[in-house]
């Protein structure tokens, strides 16, 4: 049986979108059977409007597929992501977390693979926060926490051992540490995935 994996994730300016899409991808290279699921976006147009990148990615994930509350329950793995909002996650990504209590209260969540992912705009811009504030969700479903770690060479060139982060600057195109550190950290999820489900 393939592994299956949710990729669960919010982006305003499309930085984090990609970032998710890769993971995607790679999981399907390895056989996984993947949902990749965007948030709904929360913030009012008003706030979007006027800021072309955001307003073209609302409209480019217009038409979903939108996370819900049973793509983690169905998941053997699930891959968080969100952007850095003053050091914690987005308010969108938060509202998504705030709806799972049902399946949480019914053990649903627990005993499955959670690991995560960020961006921001600079580079101390509170990825390692956001990260282990997710980790603490994490905690809090049940779910075995994966990070990274040092378990790969290359995670000393981008040097985050509690997930993945991109600092978008003045390049948010994602380069070649950036796709290596996310197919390292779906590569080591799917993994423990799998020796779990022996």
């Amino acid at each position: 049986m393939p592994t299956k994996i949710a990729i669960v994730y919010y982006s305003s300016y499309g930085t984090t979108h990609a970032m998710a899409q890769r993971i995607a991808e790679t999981a399907e290279k390895h056989g996984a059977e993947v949902r990749l699921r965007h948030v709904r976006e929360t913030a009012p147009a008003s706030a979007y409007e006027g800021q072309d990148a955001w307003k073209a990615h609302v409209e480019e994930i217009a038409d979903g597929p939108f996370a819900e509350p049973d793509d983690l329950a169905w998941a053997d793995v699930v891959v968080m992501g969100s952007p850095t909002r003053y050091g914690h996650v987005t308010s969108q990504l938060q509202s998504f977390i705030d709806t799972l209590g049902p399946l949480w209260s019914e053990g649903k969540l627990a005993d499955k693979v959670y690991t995560a992912f960020t961006s921001s705009q600079t580079l101390h811009g509170g990825q390692e926060s956001t990260l282990l504030a997710l980790h603490t969700t994490f905690a809090h479903l049940g779910g075995i926490i994966v990070p990274p770690g040092y378990t790969d060479a290359l995670k000393f060139n981008d040097g985050n051992p509690y997930g993945v982060g991109k600092v978008t600057g003045s390049s948010p195109e994602l380069d070649d540490t950036d796709l290596a550190a996310l197919d390292h950290l779906v590569t080591r999820a799917l993994d423990i995935g799998a020796k779990l489900a022996v």
